[in-house]
């Protein structure tokens, strides 16, 4: 079940009705935003039983059975998926008991409040039954209603804590930096742009995958880590990698040099051309001789002379 609101046919397009990885996709849609409780309450009425709830902008290999076993043992209505973080600033604490209890929320706390290192990852093992807390019909939050609800209600309510890969990719840094991880077997996953196969990272290993029917001129040099996708075409004397990811359908002209950079499917290269540490959207043209630098976001389409 996929409870959406922000760019909701985009979502469709790429995940489909889930066959594909063969599983059934159905969609909760929101006509305007509800908040991170309010889009989970509207959909409780297509659930029931015991219900995982995933943010939808987090990468983690976490293990969601050890994650249900502990909810089980514990003997929890409401278990929060806990990570540690060296920067606390960013984030809401969550403060346990030595049995795993949640004994308190710490919104955004002061240096002198931050008792702990551990934050909410985004990731809830609830009692069905209990989404009937959350109103209807408004904005509603996880963080600052639910789960304090919950705790004031003496609802059994755990931390699991692990030291799995996290990262939250909500915002264009930690997005290129959750690529550069997939890249270097960081993460537990078979994630690969379409058509580029892939197959589980080799933890602590570097990946070089190209697609099959990709095309590769002459003294082309693809440096791992690198995954190249189906139908790209790389030209004679240009250099890819390291840690970049080419989508299907990329063109990189003679010459020309991509690396630590991220282009979506359909991206033109021309010929001289330098990307370097930047994420490029679909459909993007950059021109001949044209240079790319650390930090840039290029929209879809956007043409670069």
């Amino acid at each position: 079940m996929l409870s959406c609101s922000y760019l909701v046919d985009e979502i469709r397009r790429a995940m489909g009705d889930g066959s594909q990885w063969d599983v059934t996709l159905e969609y909760a849609v929101e006509t305007e935003p509800l908040g991170t409780a309010g889009g989970v309450r509207n959909a409780a009425d297509l659930v029931s039983g015991l219900v995982v709830v995933l943010n939808g902008d987090i990468l983690t290999d976490a293990d969601l059975s050890s994650m249900l076993h502990f909810h089980s043992e514990r003997g929890s209505r409401a278990t929060i998926f806990l990570t540690r973080v060296e920067d606390t600033s960013p984030y809401g604490l969550v403060e346990l008991a030595g049995d795993g209890r949640v004994r308190r929320f710490i919104e955004k706390p002061s240096p002198a409040d931050r008792t702990t290192d551990t934050i909410n990852a985004g990731i809830y093992v609830l009692d069905a039954a209990l989404l009937e807390r959350i109103p209807a019909g408004r904005v509603a939050s996880m963080e600052r209603e639910f789960f304090p609800g919950v705790l004031a209600d003496a609802v059994p309510c755990f931390g699991w804590i692990s030291d799995c890969y996290w990262i939250d990719i909500g915002s264009p840094a930690k997005y290129r930096q959750a690529h550069l991880d997939l890249l270097a077997g960081c993460v537990e996953t078979d994630l690969a742009p379409a058509g580029a196969g892939g197959g589980p990272a080799n933890a602590g290993g570097e990946r070089r995958t190209i697609a099959g029917d990709a095309v590769l001129g002459a003294r082309v040099r693809a440096t791992p880590p690198v995954v190249i996708g189906a139908g790209c075409r790389l030209e004679d004397d240009s250099r890819v990698g390291p840690s970049t990811v080419l989508g299907q359908g990329c063109i990189v002209g003679a010459g020309a040099a991509v690396e630590g950079a991220v282009l979506w499917e359909g991206v033109s290269v021309g010929a001289g051309a330098v990307l370097r540490d930047c994420i490029v959207g679909a459909g993007v043209r950059v021109g001949p001789h044209a240079r790319v630098g650390p930090g840039t976001v290029l929209e879809d389409g956007a043409d670069v002379a």
